[in-house]
């Protein structure tokens, strides 16, 4: 099953996205609040949320513990932004979607024949 997977992932690296209506505001917080609660839910599993969680039951400061783990992910991830906006201004979206389709296809491909 994880062959035919990285398949459609192909498929569906291939079609652009498009906002088809206007982005409409939920609740009375809006866009951020729903932002926050679906990478909150999303990140749960993850290993930074982990060794959080491992390091707050440690050490007595919680607050010193999450300050500390989200100036690391800022750090971490600042740059990574950073460098993915300039390289957007000079690669086409067009040829990422092609190449990170054709990645999928071999993936696909050689978990399919790997079986």
């Amino acid at each position: 099953m994880p062959g035919a997977s990285f398949l459609l992932a192909a498929a569906w690296a291939l079609k652009p996205d498009t906002l088809k209506d206007e982005p409409k505001t939920i609740g009375h917080y809006g866009v951020f609040v729903i932002t926050l609660i679906s990478f909150f839910i999303a990140e749960i599993g993850d290993k930074t949320q982990l060794a959080t969680v491992i390091l707050a039951a440690k050490y007595p400061s919680l607050i010193a513990v999450v300050a500390g783990t989200t100036a690391g992910m800022l750090l971490a991830d600042a740059p990574a932004v950073f460098l993915g906006h300039m390289a957007s201004e000079r690669i086409p979206f067009k040829a990422v979607r092609i190449v990170s389709a054709i990645v999928f296809v071999a993936l696909g491909l050689a978990t399919l024949l790997a079986v």
